[in-house]
């Protein structure tokens, strides 16, 4: 398994995201993580806990609709069940043995550009600009 390809399909998906106005993409990607938190429901071979883990998901994807932090939080909890997938589960693709994998490699990507916000890179270079080399909140 190549592990680049999951770090630019990460990089792709925070690409198009930033094609929407602000509040859209924090709302679309409430709605991203709530459905990556029952991806396993159909076959995650994991029991109840695969509906335990959707009901966490579904209240921090909901929490995510006014904050990128707990979307952040939401793609690493699916992180770490994609995780429990790779060495104890299914994978979330039935005929792709690494895909939990990858997907494990994939979220952080995603989490890491909702936990600074869900900036687009614009928005980054106008709040680097003015602070003179330090990060300020875009409004």
């Amino acid at each position: 398994m190549s592990y680049a390809a999951p770090v630019l399909i990460g990089l792709l998906y925070v690409l198009l995201m930033c094609l929407l106005r602000a509040p859209h993409r924090r709302r679309l990607n409430a709605v991203m993580v709530a459905g990556a938190g029952a991806a396993y429901l159909s076959g995650g071979g994991l029991g109840g806990w695969e509906f335990a883990f959707t009901a966490v998901a579904t209240y921090v994807a909901y929490r995510g609709l006014d904050s990128w932090t707990f979307i952040g939080v939401g793609w690493l909890l699916h992180t770490a069940w994609d995780v429990v997938h790779h060495l104890k589960g299914n994978p979330i693709v039935p005929f792709a043995h690494d895909s939990s994998l990858g997907c494990a490699i994939c979220d952080p990507v995603i989490a890491v550009w909702c936990l600074g916000g869900g900036r687009t890179p614009a928005e980054l270079l106008r709040a680097w600009r003015p602070a003179r080399g330090r990060l300020t909140e875009v409004r």
